[in-house]
């Protein structure tokens, strides 16, 4: 059996998830930084824990991003590996530029923004992004898979 604490991160921290997003998810600690909040938000995606990344809009984008469509979206995918490109903050605005790689039916998806974060109440919060467009790649059942493990799609990310 698994525990938790030997769990590798899915936010790509290469900590434990007990270390690292976990205590965010359960609402024990708070993010410190931006890229801290956005790892969390990511992690929170493949686990399907849409309350959390609603919690952690601004309050303005809340009302424009309910938990079903959030949970819905987060249904749709297989999420495969998160790239933090480049990320800073100063007191109150920050930013993370990311890439998220997902499957979504049989299509390997890339989401590339430059999220920007600001603090409310002493706590960071995802206000919004800009995305940079990157062409979905349509995957066969026979092709490579294309989130680099050298197997065929069928055997590796194929529902």
């Amino acid at each position: 059996m698994n525990s938790l604490n030997s769990i590798i991160c899915v936010c790509g921290s290469q900590q434990s998830y007990v270390d690292c997003c976990e205590p965010f998810h359960l609402a024990t600690q708070q993010a410190q930084t931006p890229e801290q909040l956005m790892r969390s938000r990511y992690s929170a995606y493949v686990l399907k824990n849409a309350k959390y990344v609603y919690q952690t809009y601004a309050s303005e984008k809340q009302a424009e991003n309910p938990v079903k469509e959030i949970k819905d979206f987060a249904d749709s995918c297989r999420f495969i590996k998160l790239t933090v490109i480049d990320s800073g903050y100063e007191e109150n605005l920050g930013f993370v530029e990311f890439k998220a790689n997902y499957f979504y039916q049989n299509l390997f998806c890339e989401l590339n923004e430059k999220s920007e974060f600001i603090k409310e109440d002493g706590q960071w919060r995802y206000l919004d992004g800009v995305i940079h467009p990157v062409a979905d790649i349509k995957v066969g059942r026979n092709d490579d898979c294309p989130c680099g493990s050298g197997k065929k799609y069928k055997k590796c990310h194929a529902v």
